[in-house]
């Protein structure tokens, strides 16, 4: 197709399957901002803390970071408030099909949302499955639970499936974890 200035528009048919899938992050961060632009909810994505070591300033538009490291350890990846209450979370992806390794989850995350629970905050853990085509809401207690009885390494989907609720994908909100607070924290009571 020719355009009026003359440039012809070149169309790539190649599909690139790179990280493919791997996009929960970009769909909660969607979800978080369509939460605050509808004034629902302020839940935002936690910036990794990093101790920058050296920069090369060219010019302050062009400063390059050359070296640095993580200060701490992270604890989750989001947290906010929503109908009053604190929120923090984890959400993570994984490609296998049976099982949620937990070695994708570090105890000091672990331990993180037991502190938010135990504080009375609403805490959770976001898993997609993404072979599966599939995304699980599971509370924190569920997740400490399981660590409590089992001595696996592993998470089996069944276990997301009996104690989990799916998350549908829609259009907006990407992935509407909110409904499933009000139904597990707001109609059965709970804050009520």
């Amino acid at each position: 197709m020719k355009y009026p200035n003359g440039l012809a528009k070149v169309y790539n048919n190649q599909v690139n399957y790179k990280n493919r899938g791997m996009n929960l992050e970009d769909d909660l961060n969607q979800t978080n901002n369509y939460y605050l632009v509808t004034d629902r909810a302020v839940i935002y994505k936690k910036p990794t803390p990093v101790t920058i070591v050296k920069v090369d300033f060219k010019s302050r538009e062009d400063a390059v970071i050359k070296e640095a490291y993580f200060k701490t350890p992270s604890t989750t990846d989001y947290n906010g408030i929503y109908n009053g209450k604190y929120i923090d979370f984890e959400a993570k992806e994984t490609l296998n099909t049976e099982y949620f390794p937990l070695r994708n989850i570090h105890d000091h995350q672990i331990e993180h949302l037991r502190k938010v629970l135990n504080h009375g905050g609403i805490a959770f853990l976001i898993v997609r499955f993404t072979n599966l085509n599939v995304t699980y809401f599971l509370e924190a207690k569920y997740l400490l639970e399981f660590l409590e009885k089992n001595t696996r390494k592993s998470i089996p989907v069944s276990y997301f499936e009996d104690k989990g609720y799916i998350l549908q994908e829609r259009f907006n909100p990407r992935l509407d974890y909110l409904r499933i607070i009000d139904i597990i924290y707001f109609e059965k009571g709970e804050f009520v």
